[in-house]
């Protein structure tokens, strides 16, 4: 069954690169972003892991634990590893799930039932401290993923979850933000000290009230 979100990401324990995790355990009580390959030694699955190791910190910075997932065992990836280091002018700084059974990626429907290959497993999950799925993507094995657009999203996922707004398109940390259409614009002035700019009566903004 596909995940929705909302829905209670599904708890597994597995062999990584770094031993033996419990998902939910690992994440905390924080955030986690979850994001899969279909196999080692795939070109732009190379440039993904090292991309992740460059941005981790600004993960941490939000409090959110990374982990990936590949379809192959724990001595594949360690092999792996080295090359991602090598090419990519990184060190790998997170766990990689060995998913040789393929019983994380079923759990999550990374595979479609018509595919012939696991190359459909190039799926993220971005998971809050409640557990709950917050954000999935699926992308084409062809198509490298975005790192800014997912640092991004979860700065729009922290804000919206903590204050009555929401973000419009391409926005960015402190950029100004959409009122919640269900604050009257009178309470919304109340609530918002630094103004309420009233476009239309539906669509009205706020500077970020994080900044």
């Amino acid at each position: 069954m596909a995940i929705r979100l909302g829905d209670v990401a599904p708890d597994f324990t597995a062999e990584t690169s770094q031993g033996t995790l419990n998902f939910h355990d690992y994440l905390g009580d924080g955030w986690g972003i979850l994001f899969s390959h279909p196999a080692d030694f795939t070109p732009v699955c190379t440039t993904e892991l090292g991309t992740a190791a460059k941005f981790k910190a600004e993960f941490e910075k939000r409090n959110v634990k990374m982990i990936a997932l590949s379809v192959d065992g724990t001595a594949s990836h360690a092999e792996w590893i080295k090359d991602i280091n090598e090419t990519q002018n990184t060190v790998v700084n997170f766990p990689i799930i060995a998913d040789e059974d393929r019983k994380v990626s079923d759990l999550y429907d990374m595979i479609h039932p018509n595919a012939n290959d696991t190359l459909t497993v190039r799926s993220v999950f971005i998971v809050g401290p409640d557990k709950k799925v917050k954000l999935t993507l699926t992308y084409p094995a062809s198509t490298g993923r975005n790192f800014y657009e997912l640092l991004r999203v979860v700065d729009s996922l922290q804000l919206t979850a903590n204050h009555k707004v929401a973000t419009p398109a391409n926005w960015e940390h402190g950029e100004k933000v959409v009122v919640s259409p269900a604050i009257p614009t009178v309470e919304a002035k109340e609530i918002f000290s630094r103004g309420v700019e009233e476009i239309k009566p539906y669509l009205r903004l706020t500077p970020d009230p994080t900044t």
